[in-house]
């Protein structure tokens, strides 16, 4: 198996996160402040500038989390989609869209828009919806050194019936991925 499969600009939909070890993408009310300092492949900034020609994301999430700053350290550029139920009370911001519609539209939209390359999704609440519908291509994650305990989960859905994936690279639908970590203190 190999270790990683850069990402190719190839008109997928990409549920994209950096994950805790515990599976949290945000702490506590979308706070991002637990993945300073983290290194990760030489790179991999690079090639999702390069391969990433829209994003969708949701409206509690750019209104806590991102605000007026850029992804990738404002390294990329192009048309960010918020989906809202209150797009009328929205700040505007340049590049940013406000939408108002079903998920599937706004992916449908966020596709159109980047042209031939990836449409990242930075939403866990949108991934969910995208994933129940058969929309997400991949699912693109970054698990870091680091237990959070509490906070914004990848996937929550109590109650839910398992969602079977396959390892890209990988063996087949069963494959495991193998960390191994010790807590920072111990050395």
């Amino acid at each position: 198996m190999e270790e990683f499969v850069p990402q190719t600009a190839s008109e997928k939909v990409l549920w994209h996160f950096a994950m805790s070890l515990d599976g949290f993408v945000a702490g506590p009310e979308h706070d991002m402040g637990w993945m300073a300092g983290v290194s990760v492949r030489p790179g991999l900034h690079e090639e999702y500038v390069r391969t990433t020609g829209a994003i969708l994301g949701g409206r509690d999430g750019w209104d806590a989390a991102i605000g007026g700053s850029r992804p990738y350290g404002g390294a990329w550029k192009g048309p960010i989609f918020v989906l809202t139920h209150h797009p009328e009370d929205a700040e505007p911001a340049e590049d940013v869209t406000f939408l108002s519609c079903d998920v599937a539209e706004a992916v449908r939209i966020a596709l159109e828009a980047a042209g031939g390359k990836n449409v990242e999704v930075f939403s866990p609440t949108i991934g969910r919806q995208l994933i129940e519908r058969g929309l997400v291509d991949e699912i693109d994650l970054h698990v870091l050194p680091v237990l959070l305990g509490d906070g914004i989960r990848l996937f929550d859905k109590p109650g839910g019936v398992p969602v079977r994936l396959r390892l890209v690279g990988g063996d087949g639908p069963t494959s495991a991925v193998n960390l191994r970590f010790r807590p920072a203190s111990r050395g």
